[in-house]
């Protein structure tokens, strides 16, 4: 059934979300210049002598030749592939932008060392990371995610729950609004050498961050969205001879649900960064413990790659939020870009 938001918008009452403008058309000739480039990363990654021992440079470079000899054939039929065609049109300039980084990336390490080593290790041997310390690095991939989203969803439904309290009810807002006001603003790490003290395990002290750091900004923000609703809608419902409770769960919450969401994103990022430090102080395995542990071993390549795996993974996430935010609030796809 769709909400009465939702329904005054269908209606024309309210308008609609502004349509998400027609992205800008790539050069026909961007893929062939990215399996150019792709083709330039392998001859130089292979052809060119290196100041160093890294076993996965032919694996580099055969990699790369193969991608650019299939960007080649597939880049002058994309007109025939159709959907596949045009995404890689779209990303034409993106392949070859990243062909040619890696390219630079090479020449300034492993060939001409213009950096010094083994701070700025090659493309290389960060793929040799991915490729042999796999078992370690998958494994603090899924210990921070079960942490991760352990704590998220706590603090994402609590926050949820005492800002709808807030916003309908004064009495909860008379005693929770001088609290909330005193202990939200403190950053969630301030309360790091109290968590470990109190709690009786790391897991649980992390989880307890992770959530104070979610559990903030939802609770702010639906307890915005709860009070900033329009009281005709209120009103429109008493008419109709609507509840309390459907006052609050069929008028309230879904006229609040885009600050809500508002909400888990900003939870999302300030929890992912709890995280990280939780990690680092107290956790036997997690990106954040692998962070350390690479930087105190000097192993700056595994540095390097748990940098990458947590930008994909903060990212993925946000935009598997955005997708959920997009299909539960369809009336407002597209307002919110990601």
């Amino acid at each position: 059934m769709r909400s009465l938001t939702g329904s005054l918008i269908a209606a024309g009452a309210l308008p609609r979300a502004p349509s998400r403008p027609a992205p800008a058309r790539p050069l026909p000739w961007s893929g062939l210049v990215a399996g150019a480039a792709w083709l330039a990363l392998a001859a130089a990654t292979l052809g060119l002598p290196e100041g160093g021992d890294f076993p996965r440079t032919g694996f580099l470079a055969q990699g790369a030749g193969l991608l650019g000899l299939a960007l080649l054939p597939a880049s002058l039929a994309a007109h025939r592939l159709g959907r596949a065609g045009a995404r890689l049109r779209h990303l034409g300039p993106w392949l070859a932008a990243l062909a040619l980084g890696l390219l630079a990336w090479e020449l300034a390490t492993a060939k001409f060392a213009w950096l010094p080593m083994p701070f700025f290790p090659p493309p290389q041997a960060i793929l040799e990371v991915f490729l042999d310390d796999w078992p370690k690095l998958g494994g603090s991939i899924l210990n921070s995610l079960k942490l991760l989203a352990g704590g998220y969803v706590i603090g994402a439904c609590l926050g949820f729950a005492l800002g709808v309290a807030i916003g309908t009810s004064r009495a909860v807002g008379y005693w929770a609004h001088p609290v909330l006001r005193f202990v939200g603003p403190l950053p969630a790490t301030a309360w790091l050498p109290l968590a470990f003290f109190v709690f009786p395990s790391s897991w649980s002290a992390s989880t307890f961050l992770v959530a104070l750091a979610t559990g903030f900004p939802v609770t702010v923000l639906t307890w915005s969205g709860v009070a900033g609703v329009n009281r005709a809608y209120f009103d429109v419902a008493r008419t109709l001879g609507a509840s309390p409770a459907f006052l609050v769960l069929r008028v309230a919450v879904p006229a609040a649900l885009p600050h809500v969401f508002v909400g888990l994103f900003m939870g999302l990022g300030g929890s992912f960064a709890v995280l990280v430090v939780a990690e680092m102080l107290g956790v036997k395995s997690g990106l954040g413990w692998y962070l350390q542990w690479a930087q105190g071993w000097a192993a700056y390549a595994n540095m390097y790659a748990a940098l990458i795996v947590m930008a994909l993974m903060c990212s993925g996430l946000i935009t598997l939020l955005f997708r959920l935010r997009d299909r539960v609030l369809s009336w407002q796809k597209g307002l919110v870009q990601w």
